[in-house]
């Protein structure tokens, strides 16, 4: 089967994902749809399931980790909010699609992964596109990167049952913090604004994202 006009076959898929998937639910901003047809989701997902890397929902990455759906990446990519002048945390890097779509629009990107073979492959996965701009680390994203702070905007892609202390300690005057906040199985995105009024939230849409673990998230589980 042949892509049109000079394009592959994924970079139609990613045109329909925008024109079908995303623009009739509401996501509006020009920057973030440019991302949303700009990155190939593909290399971000296992290569049994390129496939489906178009299709709106989740896809497994591995170690009981996921890829959001397609309208969650570019919803919250759009509700964030990021510009050229912001520095990003980013908590919960996985394979790095969510990583590559905030280094697209912002100015920097430190993201945390705690699971180090996913943090890799982000690794290989951003330098492949070319992005000089993403810093990763492993470790505990529900502590933040004090060293790095304060952020202009702090992105947790993982469901926490409540906001992390530590990542609002490290939002700069002005930021911005956007989270899945909720159960286990269910979530509402929660946006925090950093004002002179002092902090002011709001929730978004319902979500389901992957436990956020760690000393101010969900516990680490056991291994019998």
């Amino acid at each position: 089967m042949r892509a049109e006009a000079g394009h592959d076959l994924y970079a139609v898929r990613r045109r329909i994902m925008v024109e079908r998937q995303l623009a009739p639910r509401g996501v509006r901003d020009n920057l973030v749809l440019e991302a949303m047809g700009e990155i190939p989701r593909e290399l971000f997902v296992e290569e049994a399931l390129r496939g489906q890397a178009y299709s709106d929902s989740a896809l497994p990455i591995g170690h009981g980790q996921t890829i959001s759906q397609p309208f969650i990446a570019a919803r919250m990519t759009e509700l964030i909010q990021a510009n050229r002048s912001h520095r990003v945390l980013e908590i919960g890097t996985g394979t790095g699609y969510q990583t590559a779509l905030l280094a697209r629009i912002a100015g920097m990107i430190h993201s945390i992964e705690r699971v180090a073979a996913l943090a890799e492959k982000a690794r290989r996965n951003l330098a492949a596109l070319g992005f000089d701009n993403v810093e990763i680390q492993v470790g505990d994203g529900t502590l933040g990167w004090p060293e790095r702070a304060p952020f202009d905007r702090i992105l947790v892609a993982a469901g926490s049952p409540q906001v992390p202390r530590s990542l609002l300690a490290q939002l700069a005057p002005g930021g911005r913090l956007l989270l899945p906040v909720g159960g286990e199985q269910s979530q509402v995105l929660t946006l925090v604004d950093s004002t002179a009024d002092g902090l002011v939230s709001r929730q978004d849409v319902e979500c389901v994202f992957v436990r956020l673990i760690g000393e101010e998230g969900w516990p680490q589980e056991e291994q019998p």
